[in-house]
């Protein structure tokens, strides 16, 4: 056995002939079974694609690069669920392009604020964080809360997001600008926007301007966020993919 391995490692041209086979084979043991399935992320009840207002928050999320600070990812940790709650699923990230797991926490995990803390908190909080934690160095987006939405692309946005993928209706397309309107009017009737969009969080969420601001579409999408799936109603296999 060692005169053959010594044969092969004094041959480069064979030790690579090899090494190339012993690749391919391991590469296709892993890649073959994946053309077998639909997808490789098990599908959970409750999660579905954002509402136009919350992806439009979302991209201000991007945009303002709060990923840096914040990740979107509880791991499988005790500390880390007794902390933030629920460690986070496959699903519940399966429309995010990108991702915001991010790698670094100055700021607490996000992936379950929704519902935490009230929709005057986070404008307050977006606006000047100091004034309601002391201790924090995020910086002051005072901007949004005066800066108009640009919706008026939010129909071709979801198509283009259907395009690579993201499961969005013709009807959710073609009601993409009044259900927008509609999830940022305490008045209107959320009958429609709700059946499209279970669990959309509906309301005037920035009190300081009539108009439909930025600071609206945040606050719509951070009081989504770990909003969709009901845990307690997962059986526990469920929780262990």
């Amino acid at each position: 056995m060692f005169i053959r391995h010594e044969t092969i490692e004094k041959n480069v041209i064979l030790m690579v002939v090899l090494t190339l086979i012993t690749v391919s084979i391991g590469g296709l043991v892993q890649i073959i079974p994946l053309f077998t399935i639909e997808s490789t992320i098990e599908r959970v009840d409750g999660v579905r694609p954002y509402s136009p207002l919350e992806q439009m928050g979302r991209n201000i999320y991007v945009r303002e690069g709060c990923y840096l600070c914040h990740s979107q990812q509880i791991r499988p940790f005790k500390d880390e669920v007794e902390r933030y709650g629920p460690y986070s699923l496959a699903a519940e990230s399966m429309y995010d392009r990108p991702f915001q797991w991010g790698s670094k926490r100055t700021g607490p995990d996000l992936a379950r604020v929704g519902g935490r803390y009230s929709n005057d908190w986070h404008v307050a909080h977006l606006v000047s964080p100091r004034a309601v934690v002391p201790e924090s160095v995020m910086p002051a987006y005072p901007f949004l809360a005066q800066r108009k939405l640009d919706y008026a692309d939010i129909a071709d946005h979801l198509k283009a997001l259907r395009a690579v993928g993201t499961p969005y209706s013709d009807e959710m397309i073609a009601n993409a600008r009044a259900d927008l309107v509609a999830q940022v009017n305490p008045d209107a009737d959320p009958t429609a926007l709700l059946k499209r969009y279970p669990r959309a969080v509906v309301g005037k969420f920035n009190g300081q301007s009539e108009a439909i601001t930025e600071l609206d579409a945040l606050i719509a999408y951070l009081q989504m966020m770990g909003t969709l799936v009901r845990f307690g109603d997962l059986p526990p296999e469920r929780l262990r993919q």
